[in-house]
């Protein structure tokens, strides 16, 4: 235990669990005992999740912006990638970095040309959802492709192979791990715009849309109770990811120990 208190040191699973457990505990215990106005106490959001789930339909809600949220990163994902991969094309390369410089620009000065260019409440939705992913999402996959070394396509080309099977081979095949880490960096990204995204069209409702009406009413315990719904959520969709990642690309984690 004493090797977590230094630096580059290795400790056991189980080591690393009493950790989590014990700065759980004693964040659970500042937030109960907090005399703060403004925070309200654990149980108090208890109850308020317990009446969202029974009679708001939070569960109905979360089922929709998870849809909506994945429905939003297979499209950011397969444009991200086709971008950036194509950026070996010289002809490409300034379509994809003005792209990626997107990230700069402010949603709310976007949303008004996004709701002229697609009427509709849902694929208004995933497109701002889609922009906001997209534009991060191709600025890291364009890192990963410019930092291949040279010597890995020489590789490649030594073994007779055309320049698209080495762009196949070496970048698309060969950085397929690198693409889902960045991807699964930044399907975090999509739950923290959802609120704003569905507070824009509440057609569909959404958990967005219940956390705006919840915090219109100054119903702190249950902002809070949604809050927790959501990251739950993300931690579940984190954890879920990590995992394919270990089944699809098990020679990812093949590294040194620290120490």
């Amino acid at each position: 235990m004493l090797g977590a208190f230094f630096p580059n040191r290795v400790i056991s699973k189980s080591a690393f669990r009493f950790i989590i457990t014990f700065q759980v505990a004693v964040l659970l215990v500042v937030w109960a005992t907090s005399t703060y106005v403004f925070l309200p106490k654990p149980m108090d959001v208890w109850r308020a999740f317990v009446d969202l789930w029974t009679h708001e339909g939070l569960g109905q809600e979360l089922i929709v912006s998870f849809l909506l949220n994945v429905q939003a990163m297979a499209w950011a994902t397969l444009i991200s990638l086709g971008l950036a991969y194509l950026t070996v094309v010289p002809v490409f390369q300034p379509i994809a970095l003005a792209v990626s410089k997107g990230r700069f620009l402010g949603m709310v000065g976007l949303t008004f040309f996004f709701t002229i260019i697609f009427s509709s409440g849902h694929r208004l939705k995933v497109s701002l959802l889609v922009f906001g992913v997209a534009v991060f999402f191709v600025t890291s996959m364009i890192d990963v492709v410019a930092q291949i070394p040279k010597e890995k396509f020489d590789l490649a080309r030594t073994l007779r192979m055309g320049e698209w099977r080495v762009v196949w081979e070496v970048i698309v095949l060969g950085k397929a791990d690198a693409a889902f880490d960045a991807m699964r960096q930044n399907a975090a990204m999509g739950w923290m715009m959802l609120t704003m995204v569905e507070g824009i069209s509440r057609s569909e409702g959404g958990i967005g849309a219940l956390l705006l009406n919840q915090n219109k009413h100054f119903r702190l315990e249950a902002v809070f109770a949604i809050q927790i719904a959501i990251l739950l959520i993300g931690l579940f969709q984190d954890y879920a990811l990590g995992l394919s990642k270990k089944f699809l690309f098990p020679y990812a984690d093949l590294q040194l120990e620290k120490r």
